[in-house]
């Protein structure tokens, strides 16, 4: 047995009928089968086409409501309506061609991330350790190949949050998803600081943070992670000089 919103206790077998009805509605809405404006067929063929209870036709079309998607008229039918604004998700109000903001937002992972190092380097298998060094030896690879390491990038840091073995590192790496990693957001004039130097130096930093945790040693991942995001930091803040003068 389920409950609806209102405390009316629902038979399973009708309640999955519901869902069924509502997917489909709603799937044909954000197709464009049905248009913004348009009228939904009448309950009774809903009925038919759906080959369910005037019941589910009424919950599936109540659930529609709830969520914004259409709207009974009286005496009309029930019309869909324009999709609401969406609200923009946490940490996505990012302005990528601001270095300011790049700052800001590695000043955050600075705090989430430093732990995350040092309880991967004590909670780490060694399956998840092996990620961890696929990921820094495939950023290396690409950099070295003049290609995009942006989501390598991402792949190592989301590895050392995944050897964690707690899902809320996890979760908050990917709520800021691209963001996370801002190069690729970068101008030409700083993705030309990809020099072999340049190279060597990211690699250099991704690598001590993996050996730190390889080794067990949580103070070692710890520091070897907030040089790597100090470092970066201050590479940004170069370039924001830069770009005043």
């Amino acid at each position: 047995m389920t409950q609806t919103k209102t405390g009316e206790t629902v038979p399973r077998a009708r309640g999955n009928l519901v869902a069924k009805v509502v997917a489909e509605l709603r799937e044909q809405v954000e197709s464009g089968a049905l248009c913004v404006g348009d009228r939904l067929p009448s309950e009774a063929r809903l009925t038919e086409l759906f080959s369910v209870s005037r019941t589910v036709i009424r919950e599936a079309i109540a659930t529609l409501r709830a969520d914004g998607l259409v709207e009974p008229r009286q005496g009309s039918g029930v019309f869909v309506l324009a999709p609401a604004d969406i609200e923009a998700r946490p940490f996505q109000i990012i302005d990528a061609d601001k270095i300011s903001s790049i700052i800001e937002m590695l000043e955050l992972r600075v705090a989430v991330e430093m732990e995350a190092a040092a309880l991967a380097a004590t909670r780490r298998s060694p399956a998840q350790e092996e990620e961890i060094y696929d990921a820094e030896a495939q950023i290396r690879a690409l950099a070295e190949q003049g290609q995009p390491t942006t989501e390598a990038d991402f792949r190592f840091h989301r590895a050392i949050a995944l050897a964690t073995n707690n899902p809320r590192f996890v979760e908050f790496l990917d709520i800021l998803g691209a963001a996370l990693i801002p190069r690729s957001a970068l101008r030409q004039s700083e993705r030309d600081r990809s020099t072999d130097s340049y190279i060597a130096l990211i690699s250099s930093e991704h690598r001590a943070i993996a050996d730190a945790i390889a080794a067990g040693d949580c103070d070692g991942a710890r520091d070897a992670m907030r040089q790597h995001l100090k470092g970066s930091q201050q590479r940004y803040r170069s370039l924001l000089r830069d770009t005043v003068k």
